[in-house]
């Protein structure tokens, strides 16, 4: 379901997380990232679960007429990515708030990058609380989607 692309940009301070550093540890300016391409049933399932069913994201005329290009993905799916990446390198992390921003429109079909940014990590007891940057670029320079997030990374 999911295409697997993951990249550590820097390294050290969190340590518990699957990289292509030799170290295992995050440290603040960390970047983490992940491509996805969203596809029609990708779209049909996401609504299923979330009852969203607007038609532009199903009916091409729709989007167009709304001023679209073409089918919308949703934009909850497309900020999915993050906690995604996120749980991906922290077995057990728990996400605890998310911001976003909607930048411009992806369609069916674009390759995302989701991209976590570690911008502050505070340790409290055996655990640490991490502030991250969050975005979404579609085919690697158009930014999509940002926002921050907090999870809770456990040792």
């Amino acid at each position: 379901m999911f295409g697997r692309s993951s990249v550590l940009a820097k390294g050290s301070l969190l340590r518990n997380f699957s990289s292509s550093s030799s170290s295992g540890v995050l440290k603040i300016g960390d970047i983490l990232r992940q491509t996805r391409t969203f596809s029609n049933d990708d779209v049909c399932q996401y609504s299923k679960l979330s009852h969203d069913v607007n038609p532009l994201h199903f009916d091409s005329e729709s989007a167009r007429a709304a001023g679209f290009e073409d089918r919308l993905v949703h934009g909850l799916l497309v900020a999915s990515l993050f906690p995604w990446i996120i749980s991906s390198h922290f077995s057990g992390a728990i996400y605890v708030s998310q911001s976003l921003h909607f930048r411009s429109p992806v369609y069916v079909g674009d390759e995302i990058v989701g991209e976590v940014k570690a911008i502050s990590i505070k340790q409290s007891k055996k655990r640490y609380i991490a502030k991250l940057s969050t975005k979404c670029f579609k085919n690697g320079e158009l930014l999509v989607l940002d926002g921050e997030a907090m999870a809770i990374l456990q040792l």
